[in-house]
């Protein structure tokens, strides 16, 4: 399949592109981006991939996606044996008021959302997680003594902040033989 951006048709539901497939009375599927038929495992596969898609009645343009989704799903459970509690999908059965449906849409949205920034999570702590599984006396040893982990960045040597003290001692020896402006000289404080 092309993966050309500039001839797919474009929905601004949520300003995001979406790829059109016309499904067709005979159950075929159309991706009129590539002028070809596509399956419905295609249609996973680009989902899968993050493209927005939004699958229609051709005849009359009635927005059928969420069937489309529905029935990927249920052919992927068919096939890999995806395991959904059965206890779940009879509260989804059993679910017939419009509240109900609304709060399992939240639900389920804001868990694979949470999901996913977890993910995210995990991937970028997993070089310091790495780092504690190479080092672990090492990460024991400072947990009991009460440091952080990582352990925090070298600090400069007593030798190096004794060499930035002279140098300060220096500049303010500069700096006092020097005239000072008239109009910048401070008055000792008086005592009372």
């Amino acid at each position: 399949m092309k993966k050309s951006s500039t001839s797919r048709k474009s929905e601004t539901d949520d300003s995001r592109p979406k790829l059109v497939i016309k499904k067709y009375s005979d159950r075929r599927l159309y991706d009129s981006s590539t002028s070809r038929y596509v399956k419905l495992d295609d249609v996973a596969r680009m989902v899968r991939e993050g493209i927005e898609v939004k699958v229609v009645d051709a005849r009359t343009g009635k927005d059928l996606t969420y069937v489309t989704l529905t029935q990927i799903i249920l052919e992927d459970a068919r096939e890999h044996q995806i395991p959904l509690p059965l206890q779940f999908l009879q509260q989804l059965v059993r679910a017939s008021d419009q509240a109900t449906h609304e709060f399992l849409s939240w639900y389920l949205s804001s868990t694979l959302d949470l999901y996913q920034k977890v993910q995210g999570t995990v991937r970028t702590r997993l070089p310091e997680a790495k780092g504690v599984v190479a080092r672990p006396i090492e990460f024991v040893r400072n947990l009991l003594a009460g440091h952080a982990w990582p352990p925090p960045a070298p600090t400069p040597d007593d030798s190096e902040v004794e060499q930035l003290r002279r140098r300060v001692k220096e500049l303010e020896a500069r700096l006092g033989g020097r005239d000072k402006p008239a109009g910048r000289r401070h008055k000792a404080p008086q005592s009372t």
